[in-house]
């Protein structure tokens, strides 16, 4: 029996029909809330939904009974500004999930994110190097969450290779995730991706809304994205559970690096509309940190064993709008 957290959000819900769909028994833990979040669950059978305030009784529950935990559960709004909840729910929650996989010899695959890197001035290489972690300046909140996480994460195994005491499950990922598209996404309001909000504002009959550019070396549209679909992370995951003898930071990206040109031109192929687009200014609030480069490194997975071809913009943009975005029922 496998524990999925945040497997009602959306990379979270995509892994959970994953497993379900090869007979794997799935726990939830997420909170629903009053919106349509529990249709990214609708078409699956579960064992149980709970929710991150029952997690200690659960886990005392689960003793011998889980065969791995999946941490996808996070505040994960890049402009959450409650630290206090980011350290609770990102940072101690992931401890405790930690130490109970310890405990009972149980692999743990965790969400980290590229939101660790940063500006990206010391690049986008998934080294758990406690150096090279000290270096990464991450720009909000969220970031900052999740890079403490992993540094702990470094602490703990160095103490461990010291002391020769398993203070390390057996298996452990932390995946840093770069844009992720696809279905499932809805709820998420304006953290959902840019494909997302491109197919609503062309449905709408309005033009294709990107930012202008505010940096001298990058057109208006120009700004670069190692974007991914969501299939491609779920896979990886699935290939991690399988193969248990890999652990590490690694980067869940393409290695490709779109512009969000790119992108709107995608989303006008998929829904065969011709180009319109309208280039606004960058809101000032976030306009000192966005980010104009992101292009994961994937050496390190490709290293590891995985080499699955991942899927081109275009090809997953297209699958995006054709088998969920224009559906009656568009959740996975």
């Amino acid at each position: 029996m496998l524990l999925v957290t945040g497997g009602a959000g959306f990379i979270g819900s995509n892994l959970v029909a994953a497993l379900c769909d090869r007979g794997e028994d799935v726990i939830v833990c997420d909170r629903l809330g009053e919106g349509d979040k529990w249709r990214n669950l609708a078409h699956h059978d579960l064992e149980d939904v709970i929710q991150p305030d029952e997690m200690p009784d659960f886990l005392r529950w689960a003793e011998g009974r889980l065969t791995g935990v999946f941490h996808m559960g996070a505040i994960s709004a890049t402009t959450e500004t409650d630290g206090d909840a980011l350290l609770a729910n990102n940072f101690r929650l992931s401890k405790v999930l930690w130490d109970h996989c310890t405990r009972e010899r149980i692999p743990l695959i965790y969400a980290s994110s590229a939101a660790t890197y940063g500006d990206g001035t010391q690049g986008f290489d998934d080294d758990a190097s406690p150096d090279y972690l000290a270096r990464l300046k991450p720009l909000n909140g969220y970031g900052w969450s999740k890079q403490l996480f992993d540094r702990w994460v470094v602490r703990r195994l160095a103490k461990a290779a010291e002391s020769g005491e398993p203070l390390a499950p057996p298996q452990w990922t932390g995946l840093k995730f770069f844009n992720v598209y696809g279905p499932n996404e809805y709820h998420k309001g304006g953290q959902a991706s840019v494909a997302w909000h491109l197919f609503g504002q062309l449905q709408r009959g309005e033009p294709a809304k990107l930012f202008q550019s505010h940096h001298p070396d990058y057109a208006d549209g120009g700004q670069l994205r190692d974007f991914i679909w969501v299939g491609d992370c779920v896979d990886v995951m699935l290939w991690l559970l399988d193969n248990s003898a890999v652990s590490g930071l690694f980067n869940v990206g393409t290695g490709k690096a779109r512009s969000f040109a790119d992108l709107a031109r995608a989303v006008f192929a998929a829904t065969e509309r011709p180009e319109n687009i309208s280039y606004v200014p960058t809101p000032e609030n976030i306009r000192d940190k966005y980010q104009y480069f992101t292009e994961a490194r994937m050496a390190r997975l490709r290293a590891a064993g995985y080499d699955k071809p991942f899927t081109e913009l275009e090809d997953g943009v297209a699958r995006y709008v054709r088998d969920f975005l224009s559906q009656p029922d568009p959740y996975r």
